[in-house]
């Protein structure tokens, strides 16, 4: 079983990259990646978890972008798989969005603690070092303080886009995004393309526009999409000629979402491979990296 999507403590997962390892052998994955938000981080110590459990490893990233839907902007994830990590170009929008993230982060908090008893400190405290500060360490931080029962209910009630405490951060466009990924000999996939729950959702001519850009596929089942958007998703990557892709978006304890609940055929990963400027470290072979 082949799971393209999961989190770790380098950006907001609560387990750490080994644990993701060892937690991906234990229900039977074959093939894990880790995407931590706009960072690499994690790869090191996965790899070494990896080969110690059995797995093979996909080093990937999710990038944060976004796409004009009109006048406005819409939030868009990017999965990024078998790139090369110190391609100077993508190095610097990831640098750029982790520093704005930070900073988005820290508004936010001063915004709260003028109603709640949370410092950015007690934020800090929810992190490891070098971690993709996020709105999940803010509600990590307000359930530590108990003003809030878990990370839903604090999305639920002060985090949400729509919420007084709310601030964005930067993002850049997803097709400099799919361009970037590809210059560094990546493979881009867009993230739970459909999760209208999230928030607003790109029209189909947005991915239409992305795939010209160099998108090489969609993730689709994923446990955010309903039966009628994973139909719709896998019709247009049909038309489009882009590779469908199953994964899970493990976060630990941050999300009920379990490792390899959804998962990504063989013959897909064989193509992301073939196309990624990496290969797939596996326990019995050398990178060719």
């Amino acid at each position: 079983m082949i799971d393209l999507h999961t989190h770790s403590t380098a950006s907001d997962g609560t387990d750490t990259p080994a644990q993701v390892m060892k937690v991906a052998a234990a229900a039977g994955l074959t093939v894990v990646a880790l995407t931590d938000h706009d960072t690499t981080a994690g790869w090191d110590e996965a790899a070494v978890a990896a080969s110690a459990a059995g797995v093979a490893l996909v080093r990937g990233i999710e990038i944060s972008a976004h796409a004009l839907v009109g006048a406005r902007p819409v939030g868009v994830h990017v999965l990024a798989y078998l790139h090369d990590p110190e391609h100077a170009g993508l190095l610097a929008e990831l640098a750029r969005t982790r520093e704005s993230r930070a900073t988005r982060a820290e508004r936010m908090t001063g915004m709260l603690a003028e109603d709640y008893p949370i410092t950015w400190q007690d934020v800090l405290e929810q992190t490891e070092p070098g971690t993709t500060i996020g709105r999940p360490h803010l509600a990590d931080a307000l359930v530590a303080a108990g003003a809030v029962a878990d990370r839903d209910e604090a999305f639920a009630t002060m985090l949400h886009t729509g919420s007084r405490y709310y601030a964005p951060h930067y993002a850049p466009d997803a097709a400099d995004v799919v361009r970037l990924v590809r210059d560094a000999g990546g493979v881009p996939v867009f993230a739970h393309p459909g999760a209208d729950g999230r928030g607003r959702i790109v029209p189909d001519q947005t991915i239409t526009d992305l795939a010209h850009a160099g998108l090489a596929g969609l993730e689709v089942d994923h446990r955010d999409h309903d039966s009628e958007a994973r139909r719709r998703l896998t019709a247009l990557a049909d038309d489009l000629g882009l590779l469908v892709t199953g994964s899970s978006d493990y976060h630990g304890r941050g999300k009920t979402n379990l490792i390899g609940e959804n998962t990504t055929a063989p013959e897909v990963l064989a193509e992301i491979e073939k196309q990624g400027a990496r290969a797939v470290l596996r326990p019995e072979a050398e990178d060719r990296a």
